[in-house]
């Protein structure tokens, strides 16, 4: 048998030999038998290529987000709560994971939802405009993770064929979500009836992402909301079984900025 390497194929003479089989990656094989010099043709190109899968900004990650991504692309995982202070990527994370299992195909599109509370400090008063209009503030966290991900060209893209979306929690009620990814961001200014409505909405094929940081909450009169409390309910044994998780980030996992670290650090000391 002769064998010459053209280009990254490699041609073999096996005029008088049987075709191998198809092994590895190699999705075609052809055999001429003898003609054209008993070529033996290998086609590496993948078949049923997902002409819809794109190409996401991956991070260096710390080894806790690390494990959080392996979890939330895990094909048994149905719900994460995930907590932690700010600049710890759990609004980054969870758009980065939702992307991931858009573009394989495991899912049909991703939507971002959280509860349209203003600052606790002041008020905005009236926004012009139509409903989206009003809404464009209060997504653009989403919009910034988007631009951070993937290419203008492929957020147009997403957004014309409706694969990515937002709206308001309550927009949600009467809704059954099945093949999506759903982020609800800002859980800490969100009620126990909220999470809860958002909560049952889950059907097949559908996983759901709570994020929160219980140190800034915009609810009035001090109210922590239903982040903690429903974290609490479902941080036991039980719930990992039936794949509901529960995950907790600290200053250390800060991609922010160092100086964050430090800040963190000091607020958290002096609320102990």
């Amino acid at each position: 048998m002769d064998v010459c390497l053209r280009g990254s194929v490699y041609i073999c003479d096996m005029s008088r030999r049987k075709a191998p089989a198809i092994l590895g990656s190699l999705e075609d094989l052809e055999y001429t038998n003898g003609q054209n010099g008993g070529v033996l043709s290998l086609n590496t190109t993948p078949k049923n290529k997902n002409k819809n899968s794109f190409f996401v900004k991956s991070f260096k990650w710390t080894n806790k987000q690390k494990s959080l991504i392996k979890l939330a692309l895990d094909e048994e995982t149905k719900i994460i709560f995930i907590e932690g202070p700010a600049g710890t990527s759990k609004t980054l994370l969870s758009v980065y994971c939702g992307l991931r299992l858009l573009s394989d195909k495991r899912i049909d599109d991703l939507t971002y939802i959280r509860s349209a509370v203003e600052s606790s400090d002041s008020r905005l008063g009236f926004l012009p405009g139509d409903a989206e209009d009003k809404l464009h503030y209060f997504n653009l966290p989403f919009l910034d993770k988007l631009n951070e991900l993937v290419s203008d060209e492929e957020i147009k893209k997403l957004q014309k064929s409706q694969r990515v979306s937002t709206y308001p929690v309550n927009f949600s009620r009467g809704m059954s979500w099945s093949n999506k990814c759903i982020i609800f961001d800002e859980c800490q200014n969100s009620s126990l009836k909220e999470i809860i409505t958002v909560l049952t909405r889950i059907g097949e094929g559908t996983k759901i992402f709570f994020c929160a940081d219980n140190r800034q909450t915009d609810l009035k009169k001090g109210n922590k909301g239903g982040f903690a409390k429903i974290t609490k309910t479902f941080s036991d044994e039980e719930s990992k079984e039936k794949n509901i998780h529960s995950f907790t980030f600290d200053e250390n996992d800060i991609m922010r900025s160092e100086i964050l670290k430090f800040i963190i650090k000091k607020i958290d000391a002096q609320a102990a």
